[in-house]
């Protein structure tokens, strides 16, 4: 007789039906586990028949087969502990078959029979619920599965023993609640950056379209501040976003007791990264900080620093909204539609430009050290703005007289509401800001006039753009106008965009 218990297998924020099938034969002692096992999985077995024995369970002297359909899908993970232990006991006939039936499970199990909590349980509830299944998961789990919906059956037990008694009817465990999201409030607020009033409608500009942004200025200038300023400004997340964002979450063990949270994701990974922990990969190809941004903000601080491989590795993400990791046995996809903020020093000292200041090496030592960021990486990067040092002046202005974070985000969120209707209106219901448009949607929605036009022309033939600037310059300006609540795009916008575009003399 062979017992069967439902369980999946993540590939990126997709959980992949797996039948754990269990059959006790006669024959020579053995516990034989197949279809494609890691080394984790591999060690369930002692840490299964340790749980057993702590429950008061033992297996018989015979000879066991595991199987993981299907065999030729490779399975990762210790979550697979709590199925293969449930279909044992069903085997040995410690629980009935039919009370697993209709229930997806997966945890890992301590020595003492105790569940862990494991990685990817909001994917997999969603799983369970889209095959009409209820869930097995661990007590620490239980509030993160909750949130898949109330209409999903969830027992969370503590324990293995806990397990088998709610399943054989001895002591009911109660359904766990959704952990209460915390809310986006506390944030840092612009009203605490002094001066800098370019970088300052910059930084808006970047909000309200979604663009990506690179700050260049010397140390202390205020880059950093800015940069995590940002997400006071922007929107709140709504319920889809909320969803992708709590899946990637779930899938890295990054959902802290179940609760999840309605801020947008800030990623700040420093300039030793490597390119698996920036796009994603590893042994178990886990999501990247590109990935753990998706639907917010990636902030590379020192970009120069980054090595060059590791940056031109995010090219693809920037402008795909997606991350493909391509391995000989894997394909996987995760979701990264970030907006990338950048801030670099102008030279090795950081000091080029600044009054006063002379470097030994002249021109060359910026030229040198902006070098170091490709061309193509750079072409991604819509607004690019000078952040000079903070003057006297500005340090002792009186506190509260910069605008607020509050005023700020109220026109960051009437522009892409605009963006919003308008391309609905367009029939692009996917596309939620300016930077998101195609090519052949935002010269839709631009139309310049005659001397909007002109502009552009003169400027591509002068600075050389190529067809991804020229289209990232009518983006800007398509926010440029939505910002200041114009239904066309007239020259200023076209004007204010390409003084972001060709900052820096790059196009």
């Amino acid at each position: 007789m062979v017992t069967r218990v439902s369980t999946v297998a993540f590939l990126g924020i997709e959980a992949v039906p797996v039948d754990v099938q269990v059959q006790i034969a006669p024959g020579m002692p053995a516990f034989v586990l197949v279809g494609l096992p890691d080394k984790a999985v591999k060690e369930s077995g002692e840490r299964v028949r340790a749980a057993l024995v702590a429950s008061g369970l033992g297996l018989p002297p015979k000879r066991i087969t595991i199987n993981l359909a299907p065999a030729d899908l490779p399975k990762e993970g210790s979550h697979y502990d709590l199925p293969i232990a449930l279909a044992l006991m069903a085997a040995i006939g410690a629980i009935p078959q039919d009370a697993l039936d209709g229930y997806l499970a997966l945890g890992e199990l301590g020595l003492d029979g105790r569940l862990a909590h494991v990685g990817g349980i909001l994917p997999a509830a969603i799983a369970a619920q889209g095959r009409e299944l209820g869930l097995i998961c661990p007590a620490p789990s239980g509030s993160e599965a909750a949130w898949a919906g109330e209409g999903l059956d969830i027992i969370a037990a503590e324990s293995l023993l806990a397990l088998a008694n709610h399943l054989t009817g001895h002591q009911l465990a109660a359904r766990p609640l959704p952990r209460k999201h915390l809310n986006a409030t506390g944030l840092p607020d612009l009203s605490e950056v002094r001066g800098q009033q370019v970088a300052r409608r910059a930084l808006e500009v970047a909000a309200a379209g979604g663009h990506n942004l690179l700050m260049i200025g010397p140390p202390g200038a205020g880059k950093s501040m800015l940069a995590a300023r940002l997400p006071s400004i922007l929107p709140p997340l709504d319920p889809r976003e909320l969803l992708d964002i709590s899946m990637i979450q779930s899938i890295a063990g990054e959902l802290a007791g179940g609760a999840i949270s309605d801020r947008r994701p800030f990623r700040a990974p420093h300039h030793s990264a490597s390119m698996a922990a920036l796009v994603g990969g590893g042994l178990k190809v886990r999501p990247g900080e590109v990935s753990l941004a998706h639907n917010g903000v990636l902030f590379l601080d020192e970009l120069p620093e980054f090595a060059p491989s590791v940056l031109d590795s995010l090219r693809q993400p920037l402008e795909a909204g997606e991350t493909v990791i391509a391995r000989a046995n894997a394909r996987v996809s995760y979701p990264s539609r970030v907006q990338l903020i950048a801030a670099m020093n102008p030279c090795k000292c950081g000091l080029a430009g600044t009054p006063g200041h002379t470097c030994k090496r002249g021109k060359a030592c910026a030229d040198d050290y902006q070098s170091r960021v490709s061309g193509p990486f750079l072409d991604r990067i819509d607004i690019r703005v000078d952040v000079p040092a903070v003057t006297a002046a500005d340090m002792i202005a009186p506190s509260g007289a910069a605008e607020s974070s509050a005023d700020v985000a109220h026109r960051v969120a009437e522009a892409r509401h605009r963006q919003r209707e308008r391309y609905l209106a367009h029939g692009a219901p996917e596309v939620f800001t300016n930077a998101g448009a195609g090519p052949s949607l935002i010269e839709a929605v631009v139309n310049p006039d005659r001397e909007s036009q002109s502009l552009l022309l003169q400027a591509a033939e002068r600075f050389n753009l190529s067809a991804r600037a020229y289209h990232r310059v009518l983006k800007v300006a398509r926010t440029l106008a939505d910002l200041a609540g114009a239904d066309a795009v007239g020259r200023p916008h076209i004007a204010e965009a390409l003084s972001y575009r060709l900052n820096f003399g790059v196009a």
